[in-house]
């Protein structure tokens, strides 16, 4: 048995890492590879369009990367009119943006989204890192409230301040077990709301 095993340690081929799962250059093609992301960086400080064009066109005409990739528009196909399109404002309602904690987003970042999707007449979502009081009732509110294991700060008033809890069950991250904030972004109001 351990001449069979001496024989196949002897036969191993090296494992090349790939690029699957980390960028590696000259490796599998990764959506947000250094290119998208150094282009859409510069579209936005720049404001250039032309720099965005560049931006599109990576993405627009990449590789597959996704499932959606695999789609396209079907072609020759007659538009319809616009009287059969739903009016915009049964369309908003049903926007919600995803759960980003306080603490990942600053407290203008997150109240932003809350702002935006209040005034559209859409949900923006709390996620775990819970929302202060003062926005309670007023259109800085995260109307999806995120409720997990090891949810800190989950109070009454909390809950009664949403129109959706969204309650996660098996979570990737608990506290302690990673997705921590690092003790540099733990200020006053985050400190209060975890």
């Amino acid at each position: 048995q351990s001449l069979l095993a001496n024989e196949a340690w002897k036969a191993r081929k090296s494992i090349e890492p790939g690029g699957l799962l980390k960028y590696v250059h000259g490796q599998e093609y990764h959506a947000f590879n250094p290119d998208v992301v150094n282009t859409v960086q510069r579209a936005v400080e720049s404001g250039d369009y032309g720099v965005y064009k560049e931006y599109a066109d990576l993405v627009n005409n990449r590789p597959a990367a996704t499932l959606r990739d695999m789609f396209g528009l079907k072609q020759g196909i007659s538009p319809i009119s616009l009287d059969e399109v739903e009016p915009v404002e049964n369309i908003f309602p049903r926007f919600d943006s995803a759960a980003m904690s306080l603490g990942a987003l600053s407290p203008e970042a997150h109240e932003a989204l809350a702002v935006a999707m209040n005034t559209l007449g859409g949900r923006s979502n709390s996620g775990e890192g819970g929302e202060d009081v003062a926005r309670y009732g007023t259109v800085k509110r995260s109307k999806i409230k995120q409720v997990a294991s090891g949810r800190f700060g989950v109070t009454p008033h909390y809950l009664s301040s949403a129109e959706v809890i969204q309650i996660k069950v098996a979570q990737g991250a608990k506290p302690g077990e990673g997705g921590q904030l690092p003790g540099g972004k733990v200020n006053d109001l985050i400190a209060e709301l975890r």
